[in-house]
């Protein structure tokens, strides 16, 4: 499986981040998810919220990474006047 891992410095308004959700599971191939981050093991967290979008295999993250789909979230993130992530990384699970 194949993650695309974001993190947020904070909490997103929970209405416009409901509607850039409903825009990021039409990302073909993939399924996402989203919430609040509430702790950690070394005190408070770094971030507040996180998101991310899972891939069953390589040839499907490349498709949904490609697709117009994906390409129209961050237009949408802004359009919607969310904050930008503070990280966006991949990650390959073993």
């Amino acid at each position: 499986m194949y993650r695309v891992i974001i993190q947020y410095d904070q909490e997103p308004d929970a209405t416009a981040y409901a509607g850039h959700a409903e825009v990021c599971q039409k990302v073909p191939g993939s399924s996402f998810r989203h919430g609040k981050v509430f702790g950690s093991p070394f005190g408070a967290p770094t971030h507040a919220y996180y998101a991310e979008w899972e891939f069953a295999d390589r040839a499907s993250f490349d498709a949904g990474l490609a697709s117009a789909e994906f390409g129209a979230t961050l237009a949408d993130l802004d359009a919607r006047g969310l904050a930008r992530p503070a990280s966006v990384e991949f990650a390959e699970l073993a």
